[in-house]
């Protein structure tokens, strides 16, 4: 790495930490700062290692982009969603495509896409199950929609063998996994909100790190 991604991987590192303090604390603005922050911090991480595919970098970059603007629009207070989930979504299948251009096998990438589309269906039933039992029926198609493109980056990274890149794809699904549980299925798992919210962006920004440092690998 050079010396200006270790610096700025280190105010990524700083800026996570005070987003996680946010959550406890209940702090907007400290989360206004610390969030899209530390997602800026890893844009730069990125744009500045030396990566072993410098396509698969770019691509990364761009997706970081696009889940810096998704970060923003789901933090905001009034509800931008859907907006967030289409930055996401964008996010997701550049990474999906990043992951596939660091070497893939078309037997690896379909024997991964059969596990990871069985797992994946179970929790697109339950979600489309909530989102009609509240009434928010309209979301079904953006949701299962999202919840395609991060099965594709997770079945990328897998089937890439790059550990890291798996490591980062199965903590960004499981974070999102959170965010379904808590806002649309409620489960009694996920009742206390704070740590559910601070499960979520532990788990998130560990993602987006390990999917960053897997350019190195």
């Amino acid at each position: 790495m050079t010396a200006v991604a270790i610096g700025a991987l280190i105010i990524a590192i700083v800026l996570a930490v005070g987003d996680w303090r946010a959550v406890i604390r209940d702090s907007r603005r400290l989360e206004y700062w610390c969030k899209p922050g530390a997602t800026m911090a890893l844009v730069v991480v990125a744009a500045t290692l030396n990566p072993t595919n410098l396509d698969a970098r770019a691509l990364i970059v761009v997706a970081l982009v696009a889940s810096l603007a998704g970060d923003v629009f789901l933090m905001l207070p009034k509800d931008h969603f859907v907006a967030g989930l289409g930055a996401f979504f964008i996010a997701q299948v550049l990474y999906a495509v990043a992951f596939v251009l660091f070497g893939v096998t078309p037997t690896t990438y379909l024997i991964v896409a059969g596990v990871v589309i069985l797992l994946a269906w179970p929790l697109a039933r339950r979600i489309i199950k909530a989102l009609r039992n509240s009434g928010q029926s309209k979301l079904i198609v953006p949701v299962v929609t999202y919840l395609g493109a991060i099965s594709a980056m997770v079945i990328g990274a897998i089937s890439s063998g790059n550990a890291v890149a798996a490591v980062g794809a199965l903590l960004f699904m499981l974070s999102d996994s959170l965010i379904a549980e808590s806002r649309f299925i409620k489960s009694p798992l996920v009742k206390n909100k704070t740590l559910t919210q601070l499960a979520i962006m532990v788990t998130y920004y560990l993602a987006q790190g390990a999917i960053v440092l897997s350019l190195l690998v």
